[in-house]
């Protein structure tokens, strides 16, 4: 079994997979999706967190290197509790990075020590257009930071995102996306053929699906 097939199946079995045609998830972005992955729910699972995480270390020591990270950051807010258990696992310190500052106390953007010229790695529970994504990359580079990788748990490979990226010269690892959750759901009976055409449609033209 493939990373990518172990995490899609983690997401099925802990019911972190939502569909529902007749009245389909408005994400944050606008864009309606019949189907909606909340990947907080691996919070509450220590288990499958525990995998999560140590799968995200491979990536790391596979593709990227722990001496290329200085500090691990997250995306706050869901991306904040993975950030924080791969920082430590890691022995990295742990920053995080808000969409807009506080309006508040030090109206921080970046919460938690950032040196400039310091290697920052990017966790993100999530990805669909990246939007979170970005506004973090901005942050964490006005502060100084160097940010070139990012790694999410799930992404829906939609093109927006893969634009997003490319855009800002960052390398996205997600460890399991859209396509492969489809296959192993269909496998495991989680997905029916009927479902998967509706969910294959959408992803098709996701910012113009709901409105057909």
């Amino acid at each position: 079994m493939t990373t990518e097939e172990k995490i899609a199946e983690i997401l099925l079995n802990i019911k972190a997979v939502s569909l529902n045609a007749k009245k389909p998830y408005r994400w944050v972005s606008g864009i309606l999706a019949p189907i909606y992955t909340d990947c907080r729910l691996i919070m509450s699972h220590p288990k499958e967190r525990r995998i999560v995480i140590e799968e995200m270390e491979k990536l790391i020591e596979e593709e990227i290197s722990r001496d290329m990270i200085d500090v691990i950051a997250g995306v706050a807010t869901s991306g904040i509790p993975h950030a924080a258990w791969l920082a430590e696992k890691l022995d990295k310190p742990l920053i995080y990075a808000r969409k807009e500052k506080k309006d508040h106390g030090k109206e921080n953007l970046i919460e938690g020590k950032l040196k400039k010229g310091q290697k920052i790695i990017l966790i993100e529970d999530l990805v669909s257009t990246g939007g979170s994504s970005v506004s973090s990359i901005h942050a964490i580079r006005l502060g100084g930071g160097i940010l070139d990788h990012q790694i999410s748990i799930f992404t829906y490979e939609l093109e927006k995102s893969k634009i997003n990226f490319k855009d800002l010269k960052v390398k996205a690892f997600p460890l399991t996306n859209f396509s492969t959750l489809v296959k192993v759901a269909v496998d495991k009976g989680y997905l029916k053929q009927g479902e998967k055409k509706l969910v294959l449609a959408w992803k098709e033209d996701p910012e113009n699906w709901g409105k057909i």
